[in-house]
C-alpha cells in the first residue's frame, strides 16, 4: 500500500542545520575544554554523541561525504575515551580541525553540492593515524566552561541540559509578527480608549477597554519571554577564539566566564557577537603580555581574560576584563598627536585620552599582523554597539589591566522612551539618556542655525533645536523646554515645543531612504495612528559637540532653575 504524504525537504535541511550547528558549538566547547581537563570523560563522551548524532543524521539524508568523515572521527575519539591515545595538545588540535572542516563541509552537503573526498583526504589521514606528528606551540587554557547544567549542555538522554524543558525551535520572523500584532493591539486600545471618552463610557465598555488594556500588556510580556536567551551559550564560544588568539600571538590565557544565566533578546545577541569578538583579539594581543613579561612582573604567567554579564535595569552589561597591562596613555597621546588630533598643551583627562582607541584608523601597533595593526577593531566595536542604542567604555589602570564596558538595552523590539514634541511631529529620545528637563529662555538671542550655549548650574552646555535640527517649518511656541540628554558622560542639550513624557514604545523598522540620516534610530506608531521618529542621541550628541565649539561660553543664555 502507497503511502501518499507530502515531505517538506526544505523545512526538514533547516531543521538539520540548526541541529549541526547546535552539536558542533558543543563539540567544540567540549575539546577546548578538555585539553585543560584531560583526565575529564564526560567531555570526550559530549564530543563523541555530537558527531555520532551528525552522522546518523546525516546518513539518512543522503549526505554521505558528512556521513564519513564523522565516522572516522568517531573512530579516533573511541581510541582516547579507551586511553589508546592520550588526549594531549596535538589531539585536541586534531579534534578543533575536525570541527572546522565539519562546519565547511555542511553547507555544501545541505545544498546538495557535496564536496569531494580529496578535499578531506589530508583530514582524514590524520584522524585515521590517530593525529601523530603534528607539532603546535602552547595553548590557551580554558576555565569555567565546564559546568553542566548552567551551559545548557545534552544530558544523556540527549535532552538540553541547561535549557527549559518543552522547549521548541521558533522562526524568529513569528516571533516578530507576534511581537508586531501587540503593537496593534496597543493600537487599537488607545484609538478605543479615544472614541469612548475615557470613564464618561458605559461601565461595560469601559472594563472592555481595561481587560483589552491587559491583555496587550500581557501578550507583550508573554512576547518578550520567549524572544530572551541566557548569554552563556554564546559567551562559551569565545573559549575557541581565546585558545586560537592565544596561539597566534605566543600568550598563556584562560577564559572565566561570570553571569551566565543572564538572558538577553535573540535581535540584540547576533549585535552582540561581533563587538566581543573584536574585543578579545584585542585584549590579548595588545593587553595581556607574553609568559616571560609577565612572569619577570610578578604576575602569573598565564594571564586572565574574564566575560561577565549582569542585568541592571532595563539594560544587559556584560564585561570584558583582563589583568594585563592596561593601556599606555603616553603611546595614545603621541599616536593622536600624529594624527593631528591634540596640540602641545592640550590638557586631556584619562578618559578623553581612552576614546582616541574608537576612532577610524587609531592604532599603537609599531606592525600590521594578522592580529591587529590595522586601526579598525575598535571602531567597528564602538559602531556597532551604538547601532542598536548602546553605549561601550572602558576603565584601565597600568600594570593591572583594562575592562570595557556595553550596556545594550534587553531588547531591540520595545523602547522606553521620553516623548516629545516639535509642531505637529512627535519625536522619542531612549528614556535611559534623559537626564532632566527645563523651562528654555532666551530664545531670541539663539543663533541663526537653532544652536547656542546655555548655562547649568553654572556650566555651560551646548544645545541644538530639533526644530533646525531637522529643518521643520511651524511656528515656535510661546514657551519651549530643554530636554538634557547623556551619552558616554557627554551632555547636550535638545531644545523642543512639548514634553510628553515617559512611554513604553513598540520599535518599526524604517524604510531604506531613512537611513541616510544618521540621527534617527527608528520609529514608532502613537496612539492616535501617527508616526514619531526615534532619536540616535549618540550621533546627535556629536552633531552638537562638533559645531559647539563655534559658540563663546561666555555667552551662555542663562537657564532659569524652577520647580519641574
Amino acid at each position: 500500500m502507497a503511502l501518499d504524504i507530502d515531505i517538506d525537504l526544505e523545512s526538514i535541511l533547516q531543521t538539520f542545520a540548526a541541529e549541526c550547528e547546535e552539536r558542533i558549538a558543543e563539540m567544540e566547547e567540549a575539546m577546548v575544554a578538555l585539553e585543560s581537563h584531560p583526565e575529564n570523560g564526560e567531555l570526550l563522551n559530549t564530543i563523541f554523541r555530537g558527531a555520532h548524532t551528525i552522522k546518523g543524521n546525516a546518513a539518512s539524508l543522503g549526505m554521505a561525504t558528512v556521513a564519513e568523515f564523522t565516522h572516522t572521527l568517531e573512530s579516533l575519539l573511541q581510541r582516547l575515551r579507551a586511553g589508546a591515545i592520550p588526549v594531549s595538545r596535538k589531539a585536541v588540535t586534531l579534534l578543533l580541525q575536525s570541527a572546522d572542516a565539519l562546519r565547511d563541509m555542511l553547507p555544501g552537503a545541505i545544498a546538495g553540492e557535496e564536496q569531494r573526498k580529496s578535499d578531506y583526504a589530508a583530514l582524514l589521514v590524520r584522524l585515521a593515524e590517530d593525529g601523530v606528528g603534528i607539532k603546535h606551540p602552547p595553548t590557551a587554557e580554558v576555565e569555567n566552561i565546564e559546568k553542566p547544567a548552567a551551559g545548557g549542555r545534552r544530558r544523556e538522554d540527549g535532552s538540553g541540559g541547561g535549557a527549559r524543558s518543552g522547549t521548541v525551535r521558533v522562526d524568529i520572523q513569528k516571533l516578530d509578527r507576534m511581537l508586531n500584532l501587540a503593537g496593534e493591539i496597543a493600537i487599537a486600545q488607545g484609538r478605543l480608549h479615544q472614541a469612548l471618552g475615557g470613564e464618561k463610557a458605559g461601565k461595560d465598555a469601559f472594563e472592555a477597554r481595561e481587560q483589552l488594556e491587559r491583555l496587550s500588556l500581557d501578550l507583550q510580556e508573554e512576547i518578550m519571554k520567549v524572544r530572551m536567551v541566557p548569554v552563556g551559550p554564546v559567551f562559551r564560544q569565545y573559549a575557541r577564539v581565546v585558545r586560537d588568539v592565544a596561539l597566534a600571538a605566543g600568550r598563556e590565557v584562560r577564559l572565566a566566564l561570570e553571569g551566565e544565566e543572564a538572558e538577553i533578546d535573540l535581535s540584540v545577541v547576533e549585535h552582540l557577537k561581533d563587538p566581543l569578538t573584536h574585543m578579545v583579539r584585542n585584549a590579548i594581543d595588545h593587553g595581556i603580555e607574553l609568559p616571560e613579561t609577565r612572569r619577570a612582573r610578578g604576575k602569573d604567567p598565564c594571564g586572565l581574560l574574564t566575560i561577565k554579564a549582569f542585568r541592571d535595569g532595563g539594560s544587559i552589561v556584560v564585561q570584558l576584563i583582563d589583568d594585563g597591562a592596561g593601556l599606555n596613555c603616553e603611546r595614545i597621546i603621541a599616536r593622536a598627536k600624529e594624527r593631528g588630533w591634540v596640540a602641545d598643551g592640550d590638557k586631556l583627562s584619562e578618559q578623553e585620552i581612552f576614546q582616541f582607541i574608537f576612532e577610524p584608523g587609531f592604532s599603537t601597533a609599531a606592525t600590521v599582523t594578522e592580529l591587529s595593526g590595522r586601526g579598525v577593531g575598535m571602531e567597528v566595536v564602538r559602531r556597532d554597539i551604538e547601532a542598536v542604542r548602546g553605549s561601550v567604555g572602558l576603565q584601565s589602570e597600568a600594570g593591572r589591566g583594562t575592562t570595557f564596558t556595553i550596556r545594550l538595552p534587553l531588547t531591540l523590539a520595545i523602547i522606553e522612551g521620553f516623548g516629545v514634541g516639535v509642531g505637529d511631529d512627535t519625536y522619542i529620545f531612549p528614556l535611559h539618556a534623559v537626564r532632566e528637563c527645563w523651562p528654555f529662555v532666551g530664545q531670541e538671542q539663539a543663533g541663526a542655525n537653532g544652536r547656542g550655549m546655555i548655562n547649568l548650574r553654572g556650566e555651560p552646555l551646548p544645545y541644538v533645536r530639533l526644530r533646525h535640527r531637522f529643518g521643520i517649518d511651524a511656528s515656535r511656541p510661546g514657551r519651549e523646554s530643554v530636554v538634557v540628554v547623556a551619552s558616554q558622560g557627554v551632555k547636550a542639550g535638545i531644545v523642543v515645543d512639548t514634553l510628553y513624557g515617559p512611554r513604553q514604545t513598540v520599535i518599526k523598522p524604517l524604510d531604506k531612504q531613512f537611513f541616510r540620516s544618521s540621527s534617527i534610530a527608528g520609529s514608532a506608531i502613537l496612539d492616535n495612528g501617527r508616526v514619531a521618529l526615534i532619536l540616535d542621541i549618540p550621533s546627535v550628541l556629536r552633531d552638537v559637540i562638533q559645531s559647539s565649539s563655534q559658540v563663546s561660553p561666555a555667552n551662555a543664555l542663562p537657564l532659569i532653575e524652577q520647580e519641574r
